[in-house]
C-alpha cells in the first residue's frame, strides 16, 4: 500500500463521543462514550456504525499517551483495555493509534513550528515542527501556587477561576509555552477554546474538525 491510501476512517475517542469521519463520507458520526467504555465496545460500536462504508486504513485519536503506535495508560474517562487491544486485528486493516491532542494539532498545522493547546477537560500539548508531530506531556508541570498547568488552563481551572481570570492565565501560559518552545505560533484547540475572544499575535483557535484532518494527514507522513 502506497502512502496515499484513498479511503481513511478516522476515530477521534472522547469522553462523551468517539467521532467517526470517514474521507469519502459528508457528516461525522457521534457515537456515545462515557466512563464504562472499553476499548473492544469502542471498536463494536465503531464497526456497527460504520457497516456501510468501506475503508482502507483507520486512525485513532487516543486520550492518553502513545508509544510506538500502541497506547501506554488507559484513559482517565474510559474503561479498560486499551492498552492490549490490537486495534489492527480488530478493524482487520492497517491502523495508526496518535494521542488526540496531536491528531488535532496534526490537523492545523499551516508550516513551520507551530504549537497546539488543547482547553478540555484537562490540557493537551503538541509540538508540530514542519509535518513532524511531537507529542508533549506538558500539563503536570508547575505552574505557580504548587499548581500545575493544567490545574489552571483545563475545566478544573476554569471553574475555580471564572471566565476572565482563566483566559488572563491561558494566554500567559501559552506566551510562555510558546516562548519556551521556540514556536512561531500557537493554536489553541479542545472545547473551552470558544471562551477565547481577542488573541494576540501569533496565536489563534482552531477548530475540532481539525482532528479529523489530522487523521488522515496521518497516512500521508512517511
Amino acid at each position: 500500500m502506497k502512502n496515499h491510501p484513498k479511503k481513511v476512517l478516522v476515530i477521534d475517542v472522547g469522553g462523551t463521543h468517539v467521532k467517526v469521519h470517514a474521507t469519502h463520507g459528508r457528516q461525522t458520526l457521534k457515537i456515545p462514550s462515557g466512563p464504562k467504555m472499553t476499548a473492544t465496545q469502542m471498536v463494536r460500536a465503531v464497526k456497527a456504525a460504520c457497516s456501510s462504508l468501506v475503508y482502507d486504513v483507520v486512525s485513532i485519536g487516543y486520550p492518553g499517551p502513545v508509544l510506538h503506535n500502541r497506547p501506554i495508560r488507559e484513559p482517565h474517562n474510559l474503561g479498560g483495555g486499551w492498552v492490549k487491544c490490537d486495534f489492527a486485528r480488530a478493524f482487520g486493516c492497517p491502523v495508526k493509534v496518535i494521542n488526540d491532542a496531536a491528531m488535532q494539532a496534526l490537523g492545523g498545522h499551516r508550516g513551520g513550528r507551530m504549537l497546539f493547546l488543547g482547553l478540555g477537560t484537562g490540557l493537551g500539548s503538541t509540538l508540530v515542527v514542519d509535518g513532524v508531530v511531537l507529542p508533549l506531556e506538558l500539563a503536570h508541570l508547575p505552574y505557580r501556587k504548587n499548581r500545575s498547568y493544567e490545574e489552571y488552563a483545563g475545566n478544573a481551572g476554569l471553574q475555580r477561576l471564572g471566565e476572565k481570570k482563566w483566559r488572563q492565565h491561558v494566554l500567559a501560559i501559552a506566551n510562555l509555552l510558546k516562548a519556551a518552545l521556540v514556536a512561531e505560533y500557537v493554536v489553541l484547540g479542545g472545547g473551552n477554546a470558544r471562551l477565547l475572544k481577542r488573541l494576540p499575535k501569533g496565536m489563534e483557535t482552531g477548530p475540532n474538525s481539525n482532528a479529523i484532518l489530522g487523521g488522515q494527514k496521518l497516512w500521508r507522513q512517511p
